[in-house]
C-alpha cells in the first residue's frame, strides 16, 4: 500500500497499525533513492528471522520500484552478537552477489523480546 506525500516523494506502507501512530514508512523513496525501515520477523530461530526481515525488504523494494540488486547499504542489528553467523548466513544467501555495503551491531534489546533482529537497508537506482 503506497501513499504519495509529494511528487517526488513516495511513502510505502507495509499496512502495520504502528505506521501512523509511530509516524514512519516501511520505506520511502525519493528519485532513485530508497530507505527501508527496520525491519523485523517472527520466527523460530536468528536464521528464520532474518529470512523473512529481507522477504519484507525485498517486497517494500519492489514496490518502491527497485530490486534487491540495487541495495547499497545494509544494517543488522542483534540482540546476541555471538549469534552473528546465523544472521550473516542467510544475509548472503540473499546479497552474496550483491554484496553491498553492510554493518553488524549489538543492541541490548528490541521492541518485542522474542524479536531477535532488525535489518534496514539503503537502495538507489541506477
Amino acid at each position: 500500500m503506497s501513499n504519495t506525500s509529494t511528487p517526488n516523494r513516495i511513502n510505502i506502507s507495509s499496512g502495520s497499525e504502528w505506521e501512523p501512530k509511530i509516524g514512519y514508512s516501511r520505506a520511502v523513496r525519493i528519485g532513485n533513492q530508497i530507505a527501508v525501515s527496520d525491519t523485523t520477523a517472527p520466527g523460530e530461530t536468528l536464521t528464520d528471522q532474518t529470512r523473512a526481515a529481507l522477504e519484507t525488504i525485498k517486497a517494500a523494494l519492489t514496490e518502491a520500484g527497485a530490486t534487491l540488486g540495487d541495495v547499497i547499504r545494509t544494517r543488522m542489528y542483534l540482540r546476541d552478537m555471538t549469534q552473528w553467523e546465523q544472521a550473516a548466513l542467510a544475509h548472503g544467501e540473499v546479497f552474496g552477489e550483491i554484496r553491498p555495503a553492510t554493518t553488524i551491531l549489538e543492541v541490548s534489546s528490541l521492541i518485542d523480546p522474542a524479536l531477535l533482529i532488525e535489518i534496514e537497508a539503503d537502495a538507489v537506482i541506477s
